[in-house]
């Protein structure tokens, strides 16, 4: 990790990961900027981050001030209130203990409410973990915090499934219904998924191997399958669905430091935030041009991230070249392609 991180750390340091949004802080629009300066960095993007965080810090809000200290964790989840004292909490937990230590023991507190922010709460978590995996260090441990903290002040519990599922991601995802009413911001329509018949069925349908060793193979088809579906239906809502791909994908950055016992609860929990995102903004398939083959398709579509410089571009690119690197399928990048194309 190179000290350009770094610096965009200690910039970031003391931002909100939230901004805009209504007197209580709702319906705000995300943070995305340590999430982007971790891909910038380790992509060796041609992209200045200095420049880039220059234009982008005007639009965030500073991190409130603690109020009172976390003592019932229980009932301060979900409490967007708290979202400072969170910050706190986590801060001085990353200091106390090794950082794994602090993952472990909080990955299935706050997996079930895996929907915070839009599911910007687990994949702000997903890239501090990458970053921790190179170099650790003060401003590294904080940027988990954050994002622990994030993930908990705004978690959503997803209504649950029934059943025990036998499809793989690509099949799962192709049989998902469709939510009926659409209006509305995301918070909106994830509360109506309690009232789809089809729900509950559909969010156990996958397929999750009894055996924790074959969990990462299943979530990265995941990725994939989520990546790819991206080509017919991401002009149903260019930013939204791009999180189909890119929250699992950093559930599947965290499964090497975590214990086993929880690879398949994360699998599950991945695979109902996908879920969640693609029924409430997926609209019918689409045909989609294919991408003409070049000698560095990979290198062109990381530059042409650069240059759009948008934050879910770089992110989703970063995504779909993971999956191609697995897979060898042009379509994750042509994907990642169509983003580019949609998304001003």
């Amino acid at each position: 990790m190179c000290d350009d991180l770094l610096t965009a750390y200690e910039r970031l340091h003391d931002a909100g990961p939230e901004f805009g949004g209504d007197e209580e802080g709702d319906h705000g629009l995300t943070n995305h900027g340590p999430m982007a300066a971790e891909v910038v960095v380790r992509r060796g993007l041609d992209l200045r981050l200095d420049r880039w965080l220059d234009r982008y810090v005007e639009r965030l809000t500073p991190l409130p001030s603690p109020g009172q200290p976390i003592t019932d964790w229980r009932a301060a989840l979900g409490d967007p209130r708290r979202l400072a004292d969170w910050t706190a909490f986590f801060r001085a937990e990353v200091r106390s203990r090794p950082w794994r230590e602090v993952l472990a023991s909080w990955w299935p507190r706050l997996l079930p409410g895996i929907a915070a922010g839009s599911t910007h709460g687990v994949i702000r978590v997903g890239h501090a973990v990458r970053a921790l995996r190179v170099r650790s260090g003060p401003l590294v441990l904080d940027e988990l915090a954050n994002g622990l903290a994030f993930w908990a002040a705004r978690s959503r519990v997803l209504p649950g499934g029934r059943g025990v599922g036998a499809l793989s991601p690509a099949a799962a995802l192709s049989a998902l219904p469709t939510l009926p009413s659409r209006s509305g911001l995301i918070a909106h329509r994830l509360t109506r998924l309690a009232a789809l018949p089809q729900w509950p069925a559909a969010v156990g349908s996958l397929s999750v191997p009894a055996d924790p060793d074959d969990v990462p193979e299943v979530l990265g088809a995941l990725v994939d399958a989520a990546t790819v579906r991206y080509l017919s239906v991401g002009r149903s809502s260019p930013v939204l669905l791009v999180h189909t791909a890119t929250a699992p994908n950093a559930v599947l950055h965290c499964l090497p430091v975590l214990p086993k016992d929880l690879w398949r609860r994360s699998l599950a929990a991945a695979w109902a935030a996908a879920a969640a995102v693609t029924v409430t903004y997926a609209g019918p398939p689409t045909r989609s041009s294919a991408l003409p083959r070049g000698d560095d398709p990979v290198g062109v579509l990381l530059d042409r991230a650069a240059d759009h410089q948008d934050e879910h571009v770089i992110k989703f690119a970063d995504t779909a070249v993971e999956s191609f690197a697995r897979t060898g399928d042009h379509d994750a990048l042509a994907a990642a392609h169509l983003a580019a194309d949609l998304v001003k």
